[in-house]
């Protein structure tokens, strides 16, 4: 009798089974690679988990807090994060919502996640590039003027342009809240009095692209935000959404240190 409590005593004992994931597992289903190729990258030291880099087969993480990293760029573990590509059309306001039924953003992702927001905004008459994300931490940093998110912008204004325009926007111009730089600036068309010309900054300031160019005297007939640190437009059309790859979600996180 006494054997038989021993024995149901021994089979009620909890096993000592490691907690998590492991990794390789954790890389395949993030779609970074097949099981077997992460497993070559770890053993080539190609993965770190919080800052230290990973060669053991065994290693299990949790996925909802550890920071993984494979060549240097972070992926993103978390199922329930969203982070997407607006190519925002002209007439749309940046907004979730609007009490006089103006068109939105709000009204293109209505029923997908309630907790998106837009990154930033573009006023109505501006075009182009705009991220939406449930991701609270990622979407401030990339909002803060701190960290100095580089923004690209293709601008038709009127011509002919003046050649030390370039280096007058580099050096600095004085706007009403303040001075204001572009990091570059470049001329990509130029005939019949009009002009195209792209300038990249990592200014935050409502209309500055507008006020930038106004203030030079080439105000601003059309205005398209084309990317966002090194997320693009590319060829996406207006109006529609589309996922950010992973490339571009690490390039990201890298600007803006996470």
């Amino acid at each position: 009798m006494s054997d038989q409590r021993f024995s149901a005593e021994r089979t009620a004992e909890p096993t000592d089974e490691p907690s998590g994931i492991r990794l390789q597992k954790v890389l395949s289903q993030a779609g970074v690679a097949s099981r077997r190729a992460a497993e070559e990258m770890i053993a080539e030291g190609r993965v770190s988990v919080d800052g230290e880099v990973v060669r053991q087969m065994g290693r299990r993480i949790d996925p909802s807090v550890a920071i993984v990293r494979v060549d240097g760029g972070r992926i993103e573990l978390r199922d329930d994060v969203v982070h997407l590509a607006l190519n925002k059309p002209r007439g749309m306001l940046s907004a979730m919502s609007d009490d006089r039924g103006r068109p939105c953003v709000g009204d293109l992702v209505a029923g997908k996640d309630d907790r998106l927001f837009h990154v930033g905004r573009l006023d109505a008459d501006t075009e182009g590039l705009l991220l939406l994300t449930n991701d609270g931490e990622l979407g401030h940093r990339l909002m803060h003027p701190s960290f100095e998110v580089p923004k690209t912008y293709l601008a038709e204004v009127p011509g002919p342009i003046p050649r030390d325009l370039g280096r007058r926007l580099r050096d600095g111009v004085d706007l009403a809240d303040g001075p204001v730089r572009v990091d570059s600036f470049r001329v990509i068309d130029a005939h019949a009095g009009k002009a195209m010309v792209e300038l990249v900054l990592h200014e935050g300031r409502k209309h500055v692209v507008r006020r930038l160019l106004d203030e030079v005297g080439h105000p601003v007939r059309r205005l398209v935000r084309t990317a966002i640190a090194e997320v693009k437009l590319g060829p996406q059309r207006p109006g529609t959404l589309r996922p950010l790859t992973r490339p571009e979600l690490g390039s990201l996180y890298q600007a803006v240190g996470l």
